[in-house]
């Protein structure tokens, strides 16, 4: 393996020597489309004739006018093209990544690979009976188990896909309940905050609520006199995280929870990213009456496109009636779907999701068991108040709100200070940061944190890997300080590239389908 570091020269992006940093020219290949690189008449596989001859008596609709335009390619050149594609992405298993933000990606054990690959996980089919998926059944049902244990809530349901899908499962189960007491056309609004992440909000208004977001006071704490005076007959929910994307912790939580219970409201955690917290506290133990969780952020299973269908909402006995359907029950000899649920808010997402990484997230519970989530919750904090201290080191950083006080496994920075002593923005460092092969994440919008980065370092980092890291961000502030050019022309060394913004403002320049580029792009 080479190891080399080195001092490059300024044409290279100058690198100071303490700590030495890696030096990385990410592979760029010039690489088409796959449609762009078919070719006629090439195969990658020998589809067999269908053993029913296929005549003209299928319903109207059902036969193809023409065959659909699919690439052509031999399984080699697939394979050269998805290497390639490959070569250039970044991640946690290539190079300190430091999380996205608010998104947890921590390391993914790869032993848990081997077990979703076995082919009872791998080839299993939605529409299998019940009897022949006892297996799957039961890991779903024991992940739930725990999953209730870690957030001391009554019944847990893995249905919803990831966590924007498990917030608004949650808004429709508070939306049931209301409904089912007669009281949903009076209690038409959700409060949540602004730290909050931003779905809560986006759930809410797509389920029909009107949504009222309180600010933050001096401290970085959600405003509990806006909390007071915003609470009323007409209040449904409180959506809330806790800690906030800012990584701040609200130590009143339980007294937000009891302001909107006594007005008749019901309180849902976002525990999304819990990961500075597991063993430590819980939602029921601030009297939440709902709470989600994102397998793919706090349980480790991979980020993937966002992520990918590995969702869990807990309920108390309340409001466990509106669950959604089929729920996973255990008779004390059979696993079976149940669904005569008749207060149920309906399917969320259709058969069993992702079951791979809800076999992830069991495996990984299960190898850590109480003790090691705690121990993982209480590394992730350590890792984040350690590179904090090492950040706010840096010429023109600061971390706004909460002055002086730790923060639980994120910090939201500010390089307000550097814009505006030199002109580079937060947008420059993230494109500069990956000429060192990193990610930076600046934060949701809006930027009420001006010239925002949100670093999230979990517990699968070790010390030189934060000191890496640190010291990259202190020589990307170097150059914007003393060759701010080099900052505001990166990326030099990566494949990514900076975008045309006025592109994503019109839409008559979004091509999403090969079929649509071919139209706008390619003028065809």
């Amino acid at each position: 393996m080479n190891t080399e570091r080195a001092t490059v020269t300024t044409a290279d992006a100058k690198i100071g020597p303490k700590p030495p940093l890696r030096r990385f020219h990410q592979a760029r290949w010039d690489e088409p489309l796959l449609f762009e690189l078919s070719s006629p008449g090439e195969r990658g596989v020998l589809v067999p004739e269908p053993e029913v001859p296929l005549d003209d008596s299928l319903p109207e609709g059902l036969r193809r006018a023409a065959p659909p335009a699919l690439p052509e390619l031999s399984q080699l050149h697939v394979l050269r093209h998805y290497l390639r594609l490959s070569q250039e992405n970044l991640g946690v298993d290539l190079n300190v990544d430091v999380g996205q933000g608010t998104c947890t990606m921590k390391y993914s054990p790869k032993v848990n690979d081997r077990f979703v690959r076995d082919p009872k996980i791998a080839e299993l089919h939605p529409l299998q009976d019940e009897r022949t998926v006892q297996g799957v059944l039961e890991i779903v049902y024991r992940l739930e188990q725990l999953l209730r244990e870690i957030s001391g809530m009554d019944r847990v349901s893995l249905q919803p896909g990831a966590g924007s899908a498990a917030i608004y499962t949650n808004v429709a189960m508070i939306r049931a309940y209301f409904a089912a007491r007669g009281e949903l056309e009076q209690r038409d609004e959700v409060i949540t905050t602004i730290f909050s992440h931003p779905s809560n909000a986006a759930c809410a208004k797509t389920a029909g609520f009107k949504v009222i977001t309180l600010y933050p006071d001096a401290d970085g704490y959600p405003d509990i006199e806006a909390l007071k005076a915003a609470v009323g007959p007409r209040t449904a929910a409180l959506l809330i995280t806790n800690p906030e994307d800012t990584g701040i912790f609200n130590p009143r939580i339980e007294e937000f929870v009891k302001i909107v219970h006594d007005a008749g409201g019901l309180c849902s955690y976002d525990q999304a990213n819990a990961n500075g917290i597991l063993g430590i506290t819980r939602a029921r133990d601030a009297g939440f009456d709902l709470c989600h969780f994102n397998l793919h952020k706090t349980f480790s299973t991979p980020h993937a496109c966002g992520g990918p269908a590995a969702g869990a909402c807990g309920v108390t006995e309340a409001l466990a009636p509106f669950l959604p359907k089929p729920t996973v029950e255990f008779d004390g000899t059979r696993y079976r779907l149940d669904d005569d649920r008749p207060a149920s808010v309906g399917k969320i997402r259709p058969f069993y999701g992702v079951v791979p990484n809800l076999v992830r997230a069991y495996a990984w519970i299960m190898a850590l068991g109480a003790e090691g989530l705690r121990e993982a919750a209480e590394v992730a904090v350590l890792n984040n108040n350690y590179l904090m201290k090492k950040v706010l080191e840096i010429r023109g950083t600061s971390a706004p709100y909460a002055e002086g006080r730790r923060r639980i496994e994120q910090v939201r920075y500010s390089w307000a200070k550097l814009a505006e002593e030199t002109g580079v923005h937060t947008e420059d460092i993230g494109y500069r940061a990956a000429d060192f092969g990193t990610h930076y994440w600046t934060s949701h919008h809006p930027f009420l944190v001006p010239e925002p980065m949100t670093l999230e370092p979990t517990e699968s980092y070790s010390r030189a890997d934060l000191d890496e890291y640190a010291a990259i961000l202190a020589e990307v502030a170097r150059e914007a300080y003393e060759e701010p050019e080099t900052v505001r022309t990166a990326p030099h060394r990566s494949t990514v590239h900076r975008i045309r913004q006025d592109t994503l403002d019109d839409p008559q320049t979004w091509a999403v389908t090969w079929r649509a580029y071919r139209r706008k792009i390619l003028g065809e």
